[in-house]
């Protein structure tokens, strides 16, 4: 999976990959990749365009790569995104390019909860016929049944995963985010406002604070006891972890 990708869409993209196309990136529809003169991942963007055309007479569709992207997919992709036709149409390219399809289906809305899982369930079957619609829906004057794919009835497309798979991958590529979010920091206070490190400061950090009345001592003892304190202020400030990197002290 290309590394640009995020780890929930990597997560959807190989769940699609899986059932849209088994054999991996090299696949075009019916498995027919042993009929073309060179690898798919070999050719350029261009040439996958240009091959295309001819595919659905050949094939009964010009659906190619991991996740099958249609001819006018690939060429809305390719000006959507400004893509040269020299590109090849490798791994890492499909892998971007699907997890363009998810962004325009509604993976970020999803994600922040802006839709819920049948409505991103429906999207994505808009997207890819082998996925199930997760609710009843009207297409057109046709009604499709939880279960179905989009295009049911159409002759040529039909679900081959059950809903309830689908809303566990889902589930499961929400909680990636959830996962992936930074735990919170520590104190990241500026130091001169770290309650830390007053804290060191004024108390020495072993109670020496208790000293702190050193007054009417001799001047000297009183110079003693400021070095203390001020050497176990350096030794706390020293081996406090996130003052450390703070101070590059690694």
């Amino acid at each position: 999976m290309d590394k640009t990708v995020p780890a929930g869409a990597a997560m959807l993209l190989d769940f699609i990959g899986d059932i849209e196309a088994p054999k991996g990136y090299g696949t075009i529809y019916g498995n027919n990749q042993g009929k073309l003169p060179k690898p798919l991942t070999s050719m350029t963007v261009g040439k996958v365009v240009d091959a295309q055309a001819s595919w659905t007479k050949q094939f009964k569709s010009s659906a190619a790569g991991r996740y099958q992207f249609m001819r006018k997919t690939l060429q809305e992709l390719e000006k959507a995104l400004s893509l040269r036709g020299n590109q090849l149409f490798d791994a890492d390219l499909q892998d971007r390019l699907g997890y363009h399809l998810l962004k325009r289906r509604g993976y970020d809305e999803f994600m922040a909860d802006q839709i819920d899982r049948a409505e991103f369930g429906k999207r994505l079957a808009q997207e890819w016929a082998s996925l199930p619609v997760l609710a009843t829906v009207a297409v057109g004057k046709r009604k499709v049944v939880r279960g179905q794919s989009y295009y049911a009835g159409d002759g040529l497309n039909k679900a081959l995963v059950a809903p309830e798979r689908v809303e566990a991958v889902l589930d499961k590529v929400k909680a990636a985010k959830s996962e992936a979010e930074p735990a919170a920091k520590a104190d990241t206070a500026p130091l001169g406002k770290s309650k830390r490190l007053w804290t060191w400061l004024t108390t020495g950090g072993t109670g020496v604070g208790v000293l702190s009345g050193v007054a009417g001592l001799d001047v000297w003892l009183q110079r003693g006891i400021g070095v203390l304190l001020i050497g176990l202020a350096v030794y706390a400030i020293a081996t406090m972890p996130d003052v450390r990197k703070r101070l590059g002290l690694g």
